[in-house]
């Protein structure tokens, strides 16, 4: 709570809010247009971007967007709760107090909260996010890092609770991280996490294919699965995109799930179509998850990629072998 309440003063302590349009930029220009950016604004500092998250995150919760968003994650929680056993009481209360219309008396709450629309005690859930980039200067990352923020607070997940990384986060960008109270990975785990029993969201937009491989992988069980839930891209998308052999070859643990998982896609709005773009909800229910055969559990091997191109993410750097080897 101390840092929730540290990170909320530090947004309301910004400087004065000033709106600044989201323009468009093609996916494949994205890294270009942060590279240019940092050069073009380098007195930009922590303050100045906490308060673009902060309207950012104002921005969303006006939105028609927000709305539709919350209900689809709603729908999907309710799933995976139940699932998951929740005590009596829980989900009835937490959903009989959701209103997703803003009443007129909350014109007062403070920038960022969202009074008694929490989704209260959603099961001791926990939170990871990958590859989110860089939000000091990019639109569609300072929208979605907005909208991981108010999920967090929706959800009652402390942002102490909250796993966060991105290779290419600036220095700039941990400091703001760090102040906003959520845990920054200083290693590079390429996706490899376990849940450890522990129910968890990962939050993973616009993310390669290796990562959610990698990310099933380590999870490679009804057990785990099961208390897994994946913000991020479609998977239907992927196997729609892909063709079967590629999919079977570089992404073996993507193909095999396809018939176990559920997902439902987020809603598409003109305001956020580039920032949240073929992105769904997913989770794995047990049902699905043991019908699939047993050799489907029984093949363990760690993906290499060794010969897959256009991998989309960033590896560990392994040592060279040296000239005397």
């Amino acid at each position: 709570m101390a840092a929730a309440a540290a990170a909320l003063e530090s947004w309301q302590e910004a400087s004065p809010r000033r709106r600044r349009s989201a323009t468009r930029r093609p996916r494949r220009r994205v890294a270009a247009a942060v590279a240019r950016s940092l050069r073009a604004d380098p007195e930009v500092d922590s303050g100045v971007v906490l308060r673009r998250i902060r309207e950012a995150g104002e921005d969303l919760l006006i939105s028609d967007f927000w709305s539709l968003a919350l209900e689809t994650i709603k729908r999907c929680l309710r799933k995976h709760l139940e699932q998951l056993k929740a005590p009596v009481g829980t989900l009835s209360e937490a959903f009989a107090s959701l209103h997703l219309d803003p009443s007129p008396d909350e014109s007062d709450v403070a920038p960022g909260s969202i009074s008694e629309e929490t989704l209260v005690g959603a099961c001791h859930l926990k939170c990871v996010c990958y590859g989110i980039g860089n939000f000091a200067t990019c639109v569609i990352a300072r929208n979605q890092l907005a909208f991981l923020l108010l999920f967090l607070e929706k959800c009652q997940i402390p942002r102490s609770h909250c796993w966060i990384y991105d290779p290419l986060f600036s220095q700039i960008e941990i400091t703001v991280l760090n102040t906003l109270g959520v845990v920054v990975l200083s290693e590079n785990e390429e996706g490899k996490r376990s849940v450890c029993g522990e129910p968890t969201v990962f939050y993973m937009l616009h993310c390669g294919t290796a990562l959610y491989n990698n990310l099933l992988w380590s999870n490679w069980s009804v057990e785990a699965l099961s208390k897994l839930v994946i913000i991020g891209n479609s998977f239907r998308g992927l196997e729609e995109r892909l063709l079967t052999r590629i999919l079977q070859k570089n992404y073996l643990y993507v193909a095999k799930i396809l018939e176990g998982l559920e997902e439902l896609a987020f809603p598409q709005t003109s305001q956020y179509v580039d920032v949240f773009n073929d992105t769904s909800i997913h989770w794995f229910p047990v049902q699905k998850l043991t019908q699939l055969s047993m050799d489907t559990w029984a093949f363990r091997e760690e993906p290499d990629y060794e010969d897959c191109e256009d991998l989309e993410i960033i590896r560990n750097k392994t040592e060279e072998p040296s000239a005397t080897d």
